[in-house]
């Protein structure tokens, strides 16, 4: 397997970043894999505390089982918003993961695209990731750009890195934001003690988020997120550090709430990008989906 490290991905310890990775594999034996040269960096062998740097590439034989080794292609409903021959737009339900993990090897996005588009998916970024260049959270809906082939792959990725596409979600947060309009620059790097969340630290990645309210309530804010940056867990972390969480982010602290729905109430529901090899811009936008249109409700009628 090959797997290329982007700008998100860095600043990690190896042995740490292939344990999140491979949840439920033992660090002790991926940092054994290591240190036997099984796992190498650059056609290198490396020590399990080497700091991961964008553009590295992980090289390793799989460190889970033969069996879960093939990504099997399952018939999910699936919504394609756009698509040509090199690429699609997908609206990704909330509930569903992007990839697969070890864990968690059908019902994910990568699973249903293997099943529509067959072996017509990129694999830069390995079996695992097939078409993927970038993800939403598990509980974030909304659009994605799906590549068929690694050329697109390439384009798309650094369409990304240079920031030449516009990115917009809702979100629902906690509480009443004072401000209408507000631009949230702080850094963002990987958080000190609890390295599976992310968070506002001075040694992090410049990143900036335009907020924009578009309703209030009481005990809640509506708003629109632009991002200018596309950091890990952007939007939940500066939110957060801002004392207004993603409605039901309980990661970031939003607390449990009453209205029974899954995590975080955020969906990216508009997208602006070249098409590949085109002079063409494509735009797109959903309408809200049925979590953040129950929260909604549940406020409006509250108003009411």
């Amino acid at each position: 397997m090959l797997i290329t490290i982007d700008e998100n991905s860095d600043n990690i310890r190896l042995d740490l970043y292939l344990s999140e990775l491979y949840e439920g594999v033992s660090r002790s034996k991926i940092q054994n894999s290591i240190k036997s040269g099984k796992i190498l960096i650059n056609g290198e062998p490396k020590k399990p505390s080497y700091i991961l740097k964008e553009g590295d590439k992980i090289e390793f034989e799989n460190l889970i089982e033969e069996k879960i080794l093939k990504i099997e292609p399952e018939n999910l409903p699936i919504e394609i918003v756009w698509e040509d021959e090199n690429m699609s737009v997908v609206n990704k339900p909330s509930g569903m993961l992007t990839h697969p993990t070890p864990l968690e090897t059908s019902g994910t996005l990568v699973n249903a695209l293997r099943y529509k588009y067959g072996e017509n998916l990129s694999d830069l970024n390995g079996e695992f990731r097939r078409g993927i260049v970038h993800r939403l959270d598990r509980n974030t809906s909304g659009l994605l750009m799906i590549a068929k082939n690694n050329k697109t792959h390439e384009y798309l990725a650094q369409m990304i890195k240079e920031h030449n596409l516009t990115k917009k979600y809702h979100a629902v947060l906690k509480g009443e934001y004072p401000l209408d309009n507000d631009i949230i620059e702080e850094p963002i790097g990987r958080h000190k003690t609890q390295p599976h969340k992310m968070a506002v630290t001075p040694d992090g990645k410049p990143s900036t988020t335009i907020l924009k309210v578009l309703e209030r309530f009481k005990e809640a804010t509506y708003v629109e997120l632009t991002l200018i940056t596309g950091r890990t867990h952007q939007i939940r972390v500066h939110t957060s550090y801002k004392k207004h969480p993603v409605f039901n982010d309980t990661l970031y602290g939003a607390g449990q709430s009453k209205i029974k729905t899954e995590e975080q109430v955020l969906q990216s529901y508009y997208l602006k990008f070249a098409k590949p090899f085109s002079t063409d811009i494509i735009e797109l936008e959903i309408e809200p989906d049925e979590k953040l249109t129950k929260v909604l409700e549940y406020f409006r009628n509250r108003r009411g």
